[in-house]
Protein backbone atom coordinates (compact mmCIF):
# COMPACT_ATOMS: atom_id res chain seq x y z
CA UNK A 1 0.00 0.00 0.00
CA UNK A 2 0.96 3.57 -1.03
CA UNK A 3 0.67 7.04 0.57
CA UNK A 4 1.36 10.51 -0.69
CA UNK A 5 1.96 11.53 2.31
CA UNK A 6 5.71 12.97 3.25
CA UNK A 7 7.79 10.18 5.09
CA UNK A 8 7.60 10.63 8.85
CA UNK A 9 10.73 12.06 10.71
CA UNK A 10 13.66 10.36 12.90
CA UNK A 11 10.43 8.62 14.80
CA UNK A 12 13.24 5.88 15.58
CA UNK A 13 15.36 7.89 17.38
CA UNK A 14 15.04 7.96 21.06
CA UNK A 15 18.57 10.27 21.25
CA UNK A 16 19.66 12.69 18.26
CA UNK A 17 23.19 10.62 18.34
CA UNK A 18 25.01 7.33 18.76
CA UNK A 19 23.88 7.20 22.28
CA UNK A 20 22.85 3.88 23.87
CA UNK A 21 20.09 3.56 26.26
CA UNK A 22 22.75 2.44 29.12
CA UNK A 23 25.44 5.11 28.46
CA UNK A 24 22.43 7.44 28.81
CA UNK A 25 21.31 6.13 32.27
CA UNK A 26 24.82 6.22 33.51
CA UNK A 27 25.69 9.90 32.13
CA UNK A 28 21.77 11.17 33.59
CA UNK A 29 22.76 9.82 37.41
CA UNK A 30 26.30 11.18 37.23
CA UNK A 31 24.90 14.47 36.02
CA UNK A 32 21.81 14.44 38.32
CA UNK A 33 24.20 13.23 41.18
CA UNK A 34 25.57 16.97 41.46
CA UNK A 35 21.98 18.36 41.88
CA UNK A 36 21.39 20.71 39.46
CA UNK A 37 18.66 23.40 40.03
CA UNK A 38 19.06 24.92 36.65
CA UNK A 39 19.58 22.82 33.21
CA UNK A 40 20.45 24.64 29.74
CA UNK A 41 19.99 22.15 26.59
CA UNK A 42 22.06 24.21 23.73
CA UNK A 43 20.77 22.80 20.36
CA UNK A 44 18.25 20.48 22.52
CA UNK A 45 16.54 18.90 20.08
CA UNK A 46 13.51 17.44 21.21
CA UNK A 47 15.43 17.53 24.42
CA UNK A 48 15.00 13.59 25.50
CA UNK A 49 18.39 13.89 27.78
CA UNK A 50 17.30 17.10 28.96
CA UNK A 51 14.10 15.55 30.21
CA UNK A 52 15.97 12.69 31.56
CA UNK A 53 17.82 15.13 33.90
CA UNK A 54 14.82 16.90 35.09
CA UNK A 55 13.18 13.79 36.21
CA UNK A 56 16.32 12.66 37.60
CA UNK A 57 16.40 15.54 39.39
CA UNK A 58 13.53 16.91 41.19
CA UNK A 59 12.91 20.39 41.44
CA UNK A 60 15.35 21.08 38.66
CA UNK A 61 14.30 23.72 36.34
CA UNK A 62 15.00 23.39 32.51
CA UNK A 63 15.44 25.23 28.99
CA UNK A 64 16.28 23.99 25.83
CA UNK A 65 17.25 26.13 22.62
CA UNK A 66 16.87 25.17 19.12
CA UNK A 67 15.99 26.54 15.86
CA UNK A 68 13.88 23.18 14.55
CA UNK A 69 10.33 24.03 15.17
CA UNK A 70 9.05 20.27 14.64
CA UNK A 71 11.61 18.91 16.70
CA UNK A 72 10.74 21.42 20.06
CA UNK A 73 6.90 20.71 19.44
CA UNK A 74 8.15 16.91 20.23
CA UNK A 75 9.74 18.31 23.03
CA UNK A 76 6.91 19.90 24.35
CA UNK A 77 4.77 17.15 24.01
CA UNK A 78 7.10 14.32 25.53
CA UNK A 79 7.09 16.96 28.86
CA UNK A 80 3.54 17.18 28.84
CA UNK A 81 3.14 13.19 28.20
CA UNK A 82 6.16 12.73 31.41
CA UNK A 83 4.80 15.73 33.75
CA UNK A 84 7.73 17.83 33.25
CA UNK A 85 6.20 20.55 31.25
CA UNK A 86 5.78 22.70 34.34
CA UNK A 87 9.29 22.26 34.82
CA UNK A 88 10.75 23.02 31.41
CA UNK A 89 10.83 25.42 28.35
CA UNK A 90 11.45 24.55 24.79
CA UNK A 91 12.56 28.32 22.76
CA UNK A 92 12.89 28.74 19.55
CA UNK A 93 16.01 30.96 18.87
CA UNK A 94 19.82 30.74 18.45
CA UNK A 95 22.12 29.61 20.63
CA UNK A 96 24.73 32.29 20.06
CA UNK A 97 25.59 35.03 22.43
CA UNK A 98 22.92 33.56 24.78
CA UNK A 99 22.08 35.28 28.23
CA UNK A 100 20.16 32.57 29.31
CA UNK A 101 22.82 31.38 32.11
CA UNK A 102 24.49 30.60 33.81
CA UNK A 103 23.36 27.11 34.23
CA UNK A 104 24.18 24.59 36.88
CA UNK A 105 24.54 21.89 34.53
CA UNK A 106 24.68 22.70 30.44
CA UNK A 107 24.21 20.01 28.07
CA UNK A 108 25.70 20.49 24.64
CA UNK A 109 25.53 17.05 22.98
CA UNK A 110 26.10 17.13 19.17
CA UNK A 111 25.30 20.68 18.66
CA UNK A 112 28.48 23.12 19.37
CA UNK A 113 27.94 24.14 16.15
CA UNK A 114 25.15 26.15 17.78
CA UNK A 115 27.87 28.44 19.50
CA UNK A 116 29.75 28.77 16.17
CA UNK A 117 29.77 31.95 13.91
CA UNK A 118 27.37 30.74 11.31
CA UNK A 119 29.14 32.09 8.73
CA UNK A 120 32.90 31.07 9.96
CA UNK A 121 33.75 27.36 10.15
CA UNK A 122 33.32 25.05 12.87
CA UNK A 123 34.99 26.21 15.83
CA UNK A 124 34.97 23.97 18.91
CA UNK A 125 37.49 26.11 21.08
CA UNK A 126 34.98 29.16 20.45
CA UNK A 127 31.91 26.93 21.72
CA UNK A 128 34.11 25.68 24.08
CA UNK A 129 34.87 29.45 25.64
CA UNK A 130 31.04 29.65 25.44
CA UNK A 131 30.29 26.90 27.85
CA UNK A 132 32.58 28.09 29.80
CA UNK A 133 30.36 31.25 30.30
CA UNK A 134 27.19 29.22 30.37
CA UNK A 135 27.93 27.27 33.52
CA UNK A 136 27.74 28.62 36.88
CA UNK A 137 30.48 27.91 39.36
CA UNK A 138 30.37 24.78 40.70
CA UNK A 139 28.58 23.12 37.72
CA UNK A 140 28.91 20.87 35.13
CA UNK A 141 29.32 20.46 31.18
CA UNK A 142 28.18 17.56 29.19
CA UNK A 143 29.80 18.24 25.57
CA UNK A 144 29.16 15.62 23.25
CA UNK A 145 31.66 16.22 20.18
CA UNK A 146 32.87 14.52 17.11
CA UNK A 147 36.67 14.13 16.93
CA UNK A 148 38.61 12.06 14.47
CA UNK A 149 39.26 8.45 15.63
CA UNK A 150 42.45 8.96 12.95
CA UNK A 151 43.65 11.37 10.78
CA UNK A 152 40.91 10.53 7.57
CA UNK A 153 42.81 10.43 4.22
CA UNK A 154 41.75 12.91 1.36
CA UNK A 155 40.04 9.75 0.00
CA UNK A 156 37.74 9.06 2.76
CA UNK A 157 37.48 13.17 3.49
CA UNK A 158 36.20 13.58 -0.48
CA UNK A 159 33.27 10.99 0.44
CA UNK A 160 32.24 12.71 3.80
CA UNK A 161 29.98 15.39 4.00
CA UNK A 162 30.09 18.07 1.29
CA UNK A 163 33.19 20.19 1.95
CA UNK A 164 34.53 17.94 4.66
CA UNK A 165 37.56 18.62 5.90
CA UNK A 166 40.57 16.92 7.70
CA UNK A 167 40.18 20.39 10.74
CA UNK A 168 36.58 20.02 11.06
CA UNK A 169 37.47 17.85 13.95
CA UNK A 170 40.60 17.04 16.26
CA UNK A 171 41.93 13.99 17.72
CA UNK A 172 40.45 13.05 21.01
CA UNK A 173 43.27 14.11 22.97
CA UNK A 174 43.66 17.46 21.03
CA UNK A 175 40.19 17.74 22.21
CA UNK A 176 40.27 17.25 25.83
CA UNK A 177 43.39 19.40 25.55
CA UNK A 178 40.95 22.80 24.17
CA UNK A 179 38.32 21.79 27.04
CA UNK A 180 41.12 22.40 29.86
CA UNK A 181 42.83 25.63 27.32
CA UNK A 182 39.17 26.66 27.99
CA UNK A 183 38.65 26.60 31.52
CA UNK A 184 37.68 23.33 32.26
CA UNK A 185 38.98 19.76 33.88
CA UNK A 186 37.86 16.55 31.83
CA UNK A 187 36.26 14.93 35.17
CA UNK A 188 34.95 12.01 32.49
CA UNK A 189 35.75 10.93 29.05
CA UNK A 190 34.33 8.63 27.03
CA UNK A 191 33.22 7.68 23.63
CA UNK A 192 30.05 5.86 21.64
CA UNK A 193 31.24 2.81 19.96
CA UNK A 194 30.05 0.93 16.59
CA UNK A 195 26.79 -0.48 17.76
CA UNK A 196 25.50 2.86 18.78
CA UNK A 197 26.82 4.26 15.60
CA UNK A 198 25.15 1.91 13.33
CA UNK A 199 22.23 2.50 15.74
CA UNK A 200 21.94 5.61 15.10
CA UNK A 201 22.99 5.92 11.06
CA UNK A 202 20.34 3.54 10.54
CA UNK A 203 17.43 4.77 13.02
CA UNK A 204 18.42 8.33 11.13
CA UNK A 205 17.44 6.97 7.69
CA UNK A 206 14.78 4.06 8.15
CA UNK A 207 12.06 5.81 7.73
CA UNK A 208 12.60 7.62 5.02
CA UNK A 209 13.99 4.04 3.59
CA UNK A 210 10.84 2.90 4.29
CA UNK A 211 8.72 5.50 3.11
CA UNK A 212 10.58 4.89 -0.33
CA UNK A 213 10.16 1.09 -0.64
CA UNK A 214 6.38 2.30 -0.35
CA UNK A 215 6.48 5.34 -2.46
CA UNK A 216 8.18 5.48 -5.30
CA UNK A 217 6.36 6.91 -7.59
CA UNK A 218 5.82 10.18 -5.73
CA UNK A 219 6.75 13.37 -6.71
CA UNK A 220 9.28 13.50 -4.05
CA UNK A 221 10.70 10.28 -4.17
CA UNK A 222 13.35 10.96 -6.94
CA UNK A 223 14.81 13.69 -4.82
CA UNK A 224 14.03 12.15 -1.68
CA UNK A 225 16.47 8.81 -2.45
CA UNK A 226 19.41 10.88 -3.83
CA UNK A 227 19.92 12.28 -0.87
CA UNK A 228 19.24 9.09 1.35
CA UNK A 229 21.84 7.72 -0.41
CA UNK A 230 24.73 10.50 -0.61
CA UNK A 231 24.00 10.61 3.44
CA UNK A 232 24.19 6.55 3.83
CA UNK A 233 27.03 6.76 0.97
CA UNK A 234 29.14 9.02 3.15
CA UNK A 235 28.90 6.99 6.49
CA UNK A 236 29.53 3.61 4.76
CA UNK A 237 32.39 4.87 2.64
CA UNK A 238 33.79 7.75 4.43
CA UNK A 239 33.02 8.81 7.84
CA UNK A 240 32.46 5.09 9.59
CA UNK A 241 35.23 4.00 11.81
CA UNK A 242 36.65 7.58 11.54
CA UNK A 243 34.80 9.97 13.18
CA UNK A 244 33.95 9.68 16.33
CA UNK A 245 31.91 11.01 19.17
CA UNK A 246 33.34 12.04 22.64
CA UNK A 247 31.17 12.90 25.55
CA UNK A 248 32.60 14.93 28.24
CA UNK A 249 31.97 15.78 31.65
CA UNK A 250 33.55 19.12 32.28
CA UNK A 251 33.98 20.91 35.52
CA UNK A 252 34.85 24.73 35.03
CA UNK A 253 37.88 25.74 36.74
CA UNK A 254 37.75 27.93 39.99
Amino acid sequence: MTTTDSPPRLTRLTFHGPLSEARARRLVASLAANRPATVLDIGCGWGELLLRVLDAAPGATGTGIDINAEDLARGRALAGERGLDGRVAFVEESALGSTRGPADLVLCVGSSQALCDPDGPHDVTAALRELRRLVAPGGRVLLGEGFWQRVPTPDELARMWPGAREDDHQPLGALVDAAVAAGFRPAWIETADRNEWEQFESGYRHDVEVWLAANPGHPDAAETRARVDRQRTSWLTGYRDVLGMAYLTLVPVA
